[in-house]
């Protein structure tokens, strides 16, 4: 059940990165602004916005860098089902091709004329 939650708040972490960085501007976000395509202030205020997006990005970084490293513990000390290869089901190492019929012969008497 726990790692159920951790897997949860790891999805949830990953789409909150992505969306973040999505909404953040680049460095040249700020030309556009100068010549009236863009509203210096808002919500946050000049430079508000963009710090509390940078400060949510890192704290949602950080929760994802975290969870991934709980999940890798997790995996490895045999909380979670194991690994691919331990549940596949062992083939025997005697495996052998498939018989090939042989062609009929042009020659046989059950072809319809």
């Amino acid at each position: 059940m726990l790692e159920t939650a951790v897997w949860l708040v790891h999805i949830v972490a990953a789409v909150g990165v992505i969306g973040l960085v999505l909404i953040q501007h680049g460095k040249g976000a700020d030309m556009g602004a100068a010549f009236g395509s863009g509203s210096a202030g808002g919500l946050f205020g000049a430079s508000g916005a963009s710090n509390f997006l940078s400060r949510s990005t890192a704290i949602l970084a950080a929760v994802f860098f975290s969870t991934s490293l709980l999940l890798t513990w997790y995996s490895g000390h045999g909380t979670g089902n194991g690994s691919v290869m331990q549940q596949a089901a062992p083939q025997s190492p005697a495996v052998s091709a498939p018989a090939v019929p042989a062609a009929p012969n042009s020659k046989s008497s059950e072809i319809p004329k």
